[in-house]
C-alpha cells in the first residue's frame, strides 16, 4: 500500500489548496486526498467563477510538485435537507473535478433526518446519490459512502457501522457506489474492525486512518488512541485491499478556539507551521513502519 494524507492537514495554515499540496509534498507525501470543504468553505477553488481553468490550474500544479490526487473528499452538509438544490450542484461540481484530475474515487456522506424510518433514509439517501452517479457515469468515478462516528439521538437513524453501511450500498445497487472505511469511526463500535472489514469486503475502496479512545471521534494519530492497529490490518490484508493507507488526523493539534483565551498574546494560539509539517513528516514514517510491519509498503 501506498501512504497518502489530505491537503485538509493544512486548512488551518492556508485557503489554497495547491499551497496545502506544497506543504503535503514536503512533509514525504507523493499521493493525496483534495478536500473540497476548504474550497466549500471559502467559496474558492472548485466553486470559483472560473472552476474549470481552476482544474487545469491544479492538474499543472500537482505536475510541478510532483504529488498524486488520488482520492477527494466532498464537503459536509446537509444532503436530505437541499431545498433549492445547492447543496447537490455543490457536489456535482466534486464529481466533475475528479473526472478533471483522474481521482478514481470521491467521499460523500450519506444524510439523515429526525423522523425518518431506516427505509426512507434509505430512499432519501438514494434519490441524492442517483444523480452523483449517473454524473459520475462519465469520468468512472467511484462514488464511496462512510461509517460515521457513533452517534445515539432518539428518533435518528444514523449510518454508523459496516453492516448498515453494506445495507445502505446494497439499496443503491450501482456499480460505482462503494464504501470508504473510516478507521478511527469504527474504533466507536464494539465490532472488531477485521470482521467488519470482511463484511464490507470488495466494497471498500478508500481508507481514513485515525484513532481515538473511544469516546469520542479525536481524529488523532495511530497509536495514540485505543483503535488495534492489528485488526485493522488484518481485515485489509483478508480482503485483499489494494487502496491507498490515507490518514485523516486533524486531531494532532487543538485549534486556536479550543484553547483558553489570553488577550495579550496569540502567536502560539495554534502550533506553527513548522511543527504541523513535522508531524506530517512523522505520520509517513508512522504510516511507512505499520504497513512495513505487515510487509506491504509501497513508495
Amino acid at each position: 500500500m501506498k501512504l497518502a494524507t489530505t491537503t485538509g492537514d493544512f486548512g488551518g495554515y492556508t485557503n489554497s489548496q495547491i499551497q496545502a499540496l506544497r506543504y503535503v509534498r514536503e512533509a514525504g507525501f507523493q499521493y493525496a486526498d483534495y478536500n473540497f470543504g476548504m474550497d466549500y468553505k471559502h467559496r474558492n477553488g472548485v466553486y470559483s467563477e472560473h472552476y474549470e481553468e481552476y482544474f487545469a490550474q491544479v492538474n499543472a500544479a500537482a505536475a510541478e510538485i510532483g504529488v498524486r490526487l488520488i482520492q477527494a473528499h466532498a464537503p459536509m452538509g446537509t444532503p436530505l435537507n437541499d431545498p433549492d438544490g445547492s447543496f447537490l450542484a455543490d457536489t456535482l461540481r466534486c464529481v466533475d473535478a475528479c473526472g478533471a484530475w483522474g481521482i478514481p474515487n470521491l467521499v460523500v456522506h450519506s444524510g439523515y433526518a429526525h423522523g425518518l424510518t431506516v427505509e426512507q433514509t434509505f430512499d432519501a439517501n438514494k434519490a441524492f446519490f442517483m444523480p452523483l452517479l449517473e454524473r459520475a457515469e462519465q469520468y468512472g468515478v467511484n462514488i464511496l459512502v462512510e461509517n460515521f462516528n457513533k452517534m445515539s439521538v432518539p428518533g435518528l437513524y444514523w449510518i454508523d457501522n459496516a453492516t448498515d453501511l453494506l445495507g445502505l450500498i446494497e439499496y443503491v445497487n450501482h456499480p460505482l457506489f462503494h464504501a470508504v472505511w473510516d478507521a478511527g469511526h469504527a474504533n466507536l463500535q464494539e465490532m472488531p474492525q477485521d470482521e467488519e472489514l470482511r463484511l464490507l469486503g470488495s466494497h471498500v475502496r478508500a481508507l481514513h486512518i485515525q484513532d481515538n479512545r473511544g469516546d469520542h471521534d479525536a481524529h488523532l494519530l495511530p497509536f495514540l488512541g485505543t483503535m488495534s492497529m492489528d485488526a485493522v490490518m488484518h481485515g485489509l490484508l483478508d480482503i485483499g485491499y489494494e487502496g491507498y493507507f490515507t490518514f485523516e488526523v486533524g486531531g494532532i493539534f487543538s485549534t486556536a478556539e479550543q484553547k483558553r483565551p489570553f488577550a495579550k498574546d496569540s502567536r502560539l494560539a495554534k502550533a506553527p507551521l513548522s511543527l504541523r509539517l513535522a508531524a506530517d513528516r512523522y505520520m509517513y514514517e508512522l504510516g511507512k513502519c505499520v504497513l512495513t510491519e505487515y510487509g506491504c509498503f509501497e513508495e
